[in-house]
């Protein structure tokens, strides 16, 4: 029987009343909503610009661009709103924090074995929450350079439209499988949905957290 840092989340259910811990205050998860649905009209958006079938399907893409370039220009205001929140900002410096239990996390990903201790956030979240901020903050520059021609000579545009191109593809690419791994873990979906997960969920995937601290 694998050790509790070493099950997934799956492989341990409690057999009574599971007692629930606080995991993410109202202000978090409305970041968290916020922010996906921001990148959602991004992403589908940027869809309807560059896949012909959908530019056909939608039409309006004077409109479509419209609704791209305030959603991207939107996208971090949720963040910033957030960090009036003291857990907020809280869990910011968490994730912004690699120890060595962050190594031996990644070390057993990759590997596909062995124990993989975290605090309230794993190697993996972490690495993805920095990436996606980023990904975030370059969208943002060669985006306003290709929205705001004058500010830059057209090489310059001519290089943010090939950055901003490819790193969206490379961003739905990453997203998606971000959204796979939240499928596949309802406890950690209801986190975010409802601010609370079962204690054995908490000590079973995230062995080093203690809620409340």
């Amino acid at each position: 029987m694998p050790r509790p840092s070493e099950a997934g989340p799956s492989e341990a259910r409690p057999s009574g009343p599971a007692e629930r811990v606080r995991r993410f205050t109202r202000a978090e998860r409305w970041v968290h909503r916020a922010t996906a649905a921001l990148m959602g009209i991004c992403v589908v958006t940027a869809g309807c610009l560059y896949l012909p079938p959908l530019a056909e399907l939608v039409g309006r893409r004077h409109l479509v661009v419209k609704v791209h370039e305030w959603a991207g220009l939107a996208l971090p205001v949720p963040v910033l709103l957030g960090l009036a929140s003291r857990a907020f900002r809280t869990d910011l410096r968490v994730l912004n924090r690699f120890g060595p239990h962050d190594r031996v996390w990644l070390r057993s990903a990759l590997r596909r074995r062995g124990p993989r201790p975290a605090g309230k956030f794993n190697a993996g979240q972490k690495l993805w929450a920095a990436w996606l901020a980023g990904a975030v903050l370059v969208m943002l520059g060669t985006g306003l350079l290709m929205w705001f021609t004058r500010l830059a000579p057209l090489l310059w545009r001519t290089g943010a439209t090939f950055v901003h191109d490819w790193l969206a593809l490379a961003l739905g690419v990453v997203l998606a499988g971000h959204i796979g791994k939240a499928l596949g873990d309802p406890e950690a979906r209801r986190g975010m949905r409802t601010g609370f997960v079962g204690r054995w969920w908490a000590d079973t995937a995230h062995p080093l957290w203690r809620p409340g601290d």
